[in-house]
């Protein structure tokens, strides 16, 4: 990043005379030999509170194909592409952020000299927050993103060539769904179901049914709830699946006994596994990203980062802190539980689940066996001592958003026809390919013809 003086532009040149990112303070115009373009008003942050970013995986594979497409036009060919940015500190670093992941991503930099070319000079961005109400005491920066970004691709988290933007785009939205991938084929966080589909109190509420196609479709064999019950479990269970009660209070922290537990049904399900609070933010990013750092060796920072580029606005207040505490132990318990896997290596459920898990046999980490519970008593809105929590203003946030005037029913998306829709990407150079979906066994299959069997357990800590 270069500078003259004051009030002058920075330039960081990326790819020497083809690529570069400025950060000018009045609108350039474009030459003969020089081509410059912003995102800033094209890709957008859509912010809860007072949180700006980083921009979601949807944004990131939109600019790294508009850079791709610049690079490659017959009319650029011959002249210096510079992608700049104005004087409003949030969008300098989103726009920072984006240009950071095509370095990491298309032209194979290292986190640090991705960071290093950002921030020659006297440039700084200011890091990014949580999306809770009030202040913050807890940041990430464009490094976290870019380390987290970069060991999503060496654990085959990321894959721009078998990305689906539109299925990522579509069911995001709240009315469609309101469901990410954090893992493909491991972990979907998605906003808790309800009773009955409806729309009320400003955000769109889905019954179990709602999400049942997609899941079968998707390979999903496990439903964790965290939040209280607002639906039946049944109606999960007869169709087939596995379900889980975790329940802990809106905006905190789970006990060791419910991060146990969270880890022990995570690594015995066969297949991909559904996790829901009420906003399917706070409480489920917070037990995904135990797990990611766990199995993964990710710092709390990067994994924040990863589950809030997947998913905006997960991870929420005190639950950062708790992550940054955790980190160390679950370090520890994912060393020594690889370690007690490579005497299994020949055990009966080979699950492909990363890297680090080569084989996962039927291991209880607690050594207690789940028994049947009695299924608690369905909310009510007295329950909560406030009225409102925080997972039902961001939920209600989340779907006042401006939504697409032709967006399709739920009830009617979530079929196998959205597998078709696939948005093609120029080749990722030296990017593994994304890890098969796991086959489920013969017996889970045959499960899903027992509607009788109940496999709801309730843990209530």
């Amino acid at each position: 990043m270069s500078r003259e003086g004051a009030g002058t532009p920075l330039v960081a040149e990326v790819i020497k005379d083809r690529l570069c990112f400025a950060i000018l303070y009045s609108r350039p115009k474009s030459s003969s030999n020089v081509h410059y373009f912003s995102i800033d008003n094209e890709l957008e942050y859509e912010n809860f509170y007072a949180d700006f970013g980083p921009l979601n995986l949807a944004m990131v594979y939109r600019y790294c194909c508009k850079i791709n497409k610049k690079l490659k036009s017959i009319t650029m060919m011959r002249k210096k592409i510079i992608h700049f940015t104005g004087s409003d500190q949030r969008k300098q670093a989103n726009a920072a952020f984006l240009i950071g992941c095509y370095m990491v991503i298309y032209l194979g930099r290292a986190p640090e000299e991705a960071y290093r070319i950002l921030m020659c000079g006297d440039a700084s961005y200011i890091p990014f927050r949580d999306a809770a109400y009030g202040s913050c005491n807890f940041y990430i920066t464009l490094l976290d993103c870019f380390h987290a970004v970069k060991k999503a691709m060496q654990y085959d988290f990321l894959n721009f060539n078998s990305f689906n933007l539109d299925e990522y785009e579509h069911y995001e939205k709240a009315e469609n769904g309101d469901l990410n991938w954090i893992i493909p084929d491991r972990f979907i966080a998605f906003c808790g179901p309800h009773s009955r589909t409806k729309l009320e109190s400003g955000y769109h509420q889905h019954s179990p049914e709602a999400y049942i196609p997609y899941f079968k479709n998707h390979n999903v064999t496990t439903i964790i709830r965290l939040n209280k019950r607002m639906y039946d479990a049944k109606r999960f269970t007869n169709a087939g699946f596995d379900h889980y009660d975790l329940f802990f209070a809106d905006g905190s922290t789970p006990t060791d006994a419910i991060v146990k537990e969270f880890l022990d049904i995570c690594e015995n399900a066969e297949g991909a596994i559904a996790v829901h609070c009420k906003a399917g933010l706070g409480r489920t990013g917070t037990l995904i990203a135990c797990y990611i750092m766990k199995h993964y060796r990710m710092t709390a920072a990067e994994t924040i980062a990863w589950v809030r580029i997947c998913r905006p606005g997960s991870v929420i207040g005190p639950q950062q802190q708790f992550l940054v505490m955790k980190q160390a132990s679950l370090w520890l318990e994912g060393d020594y539980f690889r370690q007690k896997l490579r005497g299994q290596e020949n055990g009966k459920h080979r699950a492909a689940v990363s890297k680090l898990l080569l084989a996962v046999d039927d291991i209880s980490i607690n050594g207690v066996e789940n028994q049947d519970k009695q299924e608690p008593e369905l909310y009510s809105e007295d329950d909560e001592i406030h009225g409102v929590t925080q997972g039902d203003r961001l939920r209600a946030l989340k779907s006042r958003r401006q939504s697409k005037p032709n967006a399709i029913p739920l009830t009617v998306i979530l079929q196998p026809s959205v597998e078709s829709c696939k948005t093609p990407e120029p080749h990722v150079s030296g990017s593994a390919g994304v890890t098969k979906r796991i086959t489920r066994s013969a017996s889970r299959r045959s499960s899903f013809k027992s509607p009788s069997i109940s496999r709801t357990k309730t843990v209530l800590r």
